[in-house]
């Protein structure tokens, strides 16, 4: 009888940790949903003409805006690669507002073969959303500054490199003149990972596997009638 009661408690401390997980689980993936949701709505909402004077990172980041300025040099290249072309780099480049604020621009994915091609300079009228990336972490190789190449977006390291403000705009449109073969990769909700639905399902499908092994156990551990 012992035995039973401790293979009862075990089992049902088990069963409920798993089914609280997955709980959980559920619970982050509401949560998660209400956050892309507030993302789509930034992307698609409508644009600013002006940038901000002062810019949150969280309050303001994915807002759409609507400028005009000059693209000025040089570019910086952060490999990268599209599923449909292959490696290739985005090419991130100094903006200048009508007031002298300098931002910058990820123009977009280009080949590697049209690294070195010539892309619009000068007046342009551009369309993005805002952002910060911040993409490198410990494992990132250094930039090669001398060549302008960088294997993650550092929206702080980058601004200093290029002196410009710590603001990024993404392009989602390529500016009227560009012809470079610049392919723009506006802003999506896609990079942004909710795996919640398929963790709670583990979790479930561990609950009920308990449940069975702890059945079966709790049979095979009841006294045999005496005859």
């Amino acid at each position: 009888m012992r035995r039973v009661i401790f293979l009862l408690i075990v089992s049902g401390a088990g069963l409920a940790i798993l089914i609280g997980l997955g709980t959980w689980q559920l619970q982050r993936m509401t949560w998660k949903e209400g956050i892309l949701a507030t993302i789509e709505a930034r992307i698609l909402g409508e644009p600013a003409v002006d940038l901000p004077t002062a810019l949150d990172r969280e309050a303001d980041k994915y807002h759409p805006v609507h400028l005009s300025g000059e693209i000025g040099a040089p570019d910086l290249f952060v490999v990268t690669s599209l599923k449909e072309i292959g490696p290739g780099f985005r090419v991130i480049s100094p903006f200048t507002l009508p007031n002298g604020r300098r931002i910058l621009i990820d123009r977009g994915f280009v080949a590697g073969s049209d690294k070195s091609a010539q892309r619009l300079r000068g007046p342009a009228t551009i369309s993005g959303n805002v952002h910060w990336p911040q993409e490198v972490d410990s494992y990132t190789p250094a930039p090669d500054l001398d060549e302008g190449l960088w294997y993650a977006r550092d929206a702080d390291a980058m601004a200093q490199q290029l002196d410009t403000e710590p603001v990024m705009v993404i392009l989602n449109a390529p500016p009227a003149g560009e012809n470079a073969g610049v392919k723009p990769m506006p802003v999506d909700t896609a990079s942004i990972p909710n795996n919640h639905l398929q963790y709670a399902i583990t979790w479930f499908s561990l609950a009920f596997i308990w449940a069975a092994m702890s059945l079966y156990f709790l049979r095979r551990s009841r006294p045999e009638p005496k005859s």
